[in-house]
């Protein structure tokens, strides 16, 4: 679920946590958390440049956030590890930040605007 800031989309995690290039791979995979991505497909999916991501990736591996899966050619995928006891939380709380901002569309307390 995105929401709409300043003419760009941001998406509810984003819009919680800061739009921010480590939130933005957070959200990215966990909105895609069943597929296996190469670094260059997560910066050009989460909208992070390359150096951005390796400012902040071998932290990300090193704490197990995200793990190696397999290699095609030369490329090295990658996805977000479940397993992982922080990535668990995170994922909770992205269900969370769903679950109220639809109970808060269902009150009428936000506007949601159609996309036509």
């Amino acid at each position: 679920m995105t929401l709409h800031k300043f003419g760009q989309d941001v998406s509810l995690f984003a819009g919680f946590f800061g739009d921010y290039p480590i939130i933005r791979v957070f959200d990215f995979l966990i909105e895609n958390d069943i597929f296996d991505y190469s670094k260059k497909d997560i910066c050009k999916n989460a909208g992070v440049s390359w150096n951005s991501l390796e400012t902040f990736w071998p932290k990300l591996e090193e704490k197990n956030m995200v793990v190696f899966t397999r290699k095609v050619g030369k490329a090295c995928l990658y996805k977000l590890n479940k397993e992982n006891p922080v990535a668990k939380q995170l994922i909770k709380l992205d269900n969370q930040l769903v679950m109220l901002s639809l109970e808060e569309i269902s009150n009428g307390k936000e506007k949601v605007k159609a996309l036509a």
